[in-house]
């Protein structure tokens, strides 16, 4: 069994006095002050944004590349009635950017037809045999690729010669010769200070732009922000930048369930407000993926489009046991693939993991690959082959590696590749596993440091139990929404004893009251009951967050790792 020790790394602290930013007049915690030093901000006005966010400060939807041009051609389809056609993806983000364009849509008249492509039979994004069944379903004479399309030179030049004009909506990294249509809005194709958006932001972006440009008395786009909230969170890009102001407004519109196929979901899904990043991260999007995963993603995009309350109800049902379906489906490749590793696996000679096997169901292996990092913290690329020796598959990546840019390198031995830095799809054909699985490893040996292979617990902060109080805790929250970009500070407490022996709960957390000093505090270590506890005294790395408790407000206290106390 593969076990790696992590380091534990504590950042030194900063001096606030020297900095041109007076950090005594905007915050009143030195620890929470020492927080956003480290985040490069320039003057107090930006620091002033990041703690509260406004919607009056994102930017012009203009600067993005190309929006002149889509603009203006979807208000001509608009004018000449014409048949537009919404091209998604099967995954959150792919859902949700095609609910909100067609409610936009629709909102101006229009009547537009939605396709997803089929997972399964017809793969990622603009496949030959998804155009074909689109084309001959709807004959579109305008069609939206959202979420897909940055790479399909050749099915966007065949669209072209049957008649059908294309605009892309997408974020994932332009490779060297793109698609000849009417617009390609990419936040990535320049350097416009968006690159962070996902494909529902570049969406919103999109709405905003047309409203701008034809304005549309009574419709109100703040109410959509739950859709972008959802496609941003679930898409895994950074929380920075506008990214922060839309999850953090988007998760008010979700609290309020305005979205009855929203708020059938949450009561499936045990959600209640305040919503976090985490609850659309681990409970909200797993289920809207489920039905993506395993057939095809028209159920998620129907809940979150139906206005009939029983529909809502049954499909969140339906949603809810799929996603226990896939769970199931999920930890079978997961233990097979784990087996397999555990064979050959070297620590000090693999830069990267590579699995695959036949009847591995493809819809799953981007969570398999995601559980295989956490595990192993090398980049990990997972493959199920169909019986035809006809592959799919998925990649994670860690800190340190461009998948895509590491992909390039193996680009002899793939059928098709493409993605972003921390996660990507491919296409391979059996026989061409061994050479890829080579190819990626050494790859990855080349892109990654021996540094970037050592997991390390990186703590920002040493924080006594003396300081955590709800004013501390009212100054931590407003430094959320808290995910990638932007992730939840990691504090170290020195010295702590339990006062009685853990108590186990649900068979795998572990219930503490602790002390250090004079001080008590109640603590969970989630999935801490299979884990080695040290003699104490411990040095303890934890979270904080707010729990609401008889209406009340208090601090729960989440332990991430606990080790032997060490000296300072």
């Amino acid at each position: 069994m593969f076990t790696q020790q992590h380091r534990w790394i504590l950042a030194p602290p900063e001096e606030l006095n020297g900095d041109a930013i007076s950090w005594s007049e905007i915050c009143a915690s030195e620890c929470v002050a020492r927080l956003l030093s480290r985040k490069g901000f320039h003057s107090a006005e930006e620091v002033e944004n990041f703690l509260r966010p406004r919607l009056n400060s994102l930017r012009d939807p203009f600067l993005l590349p190309q929006m002149d041009a889509a603009v203006s051609r979807i208000l001509a389809a608009l004018d000449r009635q014409e048949r537009i056609v919404l091209f998604g993806d099967y995954d959150v983000d792919g859902v949700t950017s095609l609910a909100l364009l067609d409610e936009m849509l629709r909102a101006y008249g229009a009547t537009p037809e939605l396709f997803l492509p089929l997972r399964m039979e017809e793969g990622y994004g603009l496949s030959r045999e998804s155009v074909e069944r689109c084309v001959k379903q709807h004959r579109p004479q305008l069609l939206i690729a959202v979420d897909c399309g940055t790479s399909s030179v050749h099915e966007v030049a065949d669209l072209k010669k049957r008649g059908v004009n294309v605009i892309v909506l997408d974020h994932h990294q332009p490779k060297t010769e793109l698609p000849d249509c009417v617009a390609i809005v990419n936040p990535k194709l320049t350097q416009c200070g968006f690159e962070y958006l996902s494909s529902v932001g570049v969406v919103f972006k999109l709405c905003h732009a047309l409203l701008k440009t034809r304005p549309l008395p009574g419709f109100d786009l703040r109410t959509k922000l739950d859709l972008v909230a959802l496609g941003t969170v679930a898409d895994i890009v950074p929380l920075c930048g506008e990214n922060r102001v839309l999850v953090q407004r988007g998760a008010i519109e979700i609290a309020r369930s305005s979205r009855i196929g929203l708020s059938k979901l949450m009561q499936v899904a045990g959600v209640r407000a305040p919503i976090l990043p985490e609850d659309i991260g681990y409970r909200l999007g797993p289920r809207l993926n489920a039905a993506g995963r395993l057939s095809t993603a028209e159920k998620s995009l129907r809940l979150l489009l139906t206005e009939d309350e029983s529909e809502a109800a049954v499909l969140a049902g339906e949603l809810d046991q799929e996603n226990r379906k896939r769970q199931e489906i999920e930890q079978q490749i997961v233990d097979a693939a784990i087996e397999r590793i555990d064979s050959q696996f070297d620590a000090a000679r693999d830069a990267a993991i590579v699995a695959g096997a036949r009847g591995w169901h493809p819809g799953v292996l981007g969570i398999v690959a995601s559980r295989l990092v956490r595990k192993y913290h090398r980049p990990a690329i997972v493959i199920g082959f169909d019986e035809n020796g006809v592959g799919k598959g998925s990649g994670r990546s860690i800190e340190g590696l461009n998948l895509v840019e590491a992909l390039n390198r193996c680009a002899g031995s793939l059928d098709k590749y493409g993605g972003h830095e921390m996660a990507a799809g491919m296409a391979l054909r059996e026989e061409n596993f061994d050479p890829f699985a080579k190819a990626f490893r050494n790859a990855a040996r080349e892109l990654l440091s021996n540094e970037a292979l050592q997991p390390c617990l990186r703590l920002d902060h040493e924080l006594a139990f003396a300081e955590i109080d709800v004013e501390f805790l009212r100054w931590h929250e407003m430094l959320q929404p808290f995910g990638n970009g932007n992730p939840q500070p990691l504090f170290l407490a020195r010295e702590v004893e339990p006062v009685v022996p853990p108590r186990v709960m649900n068979e795998k957390h572990l219930l503490f009251r602790l002390r250090q000093g004079n001080h008590h505090r109640r603590a969970v270590y989630f999935n801490g009951a299979s884990n080695q506890l040290p003699p104490a005294p411990w040095d303890v790395a934890f979270r904080i967050r707010a729990d609401e408790y008889d209406g009340e407000t208090l601090v729960a206290m989440h332990v991430e790792a606990v080790r032997a106390a060490e000296p300072m």
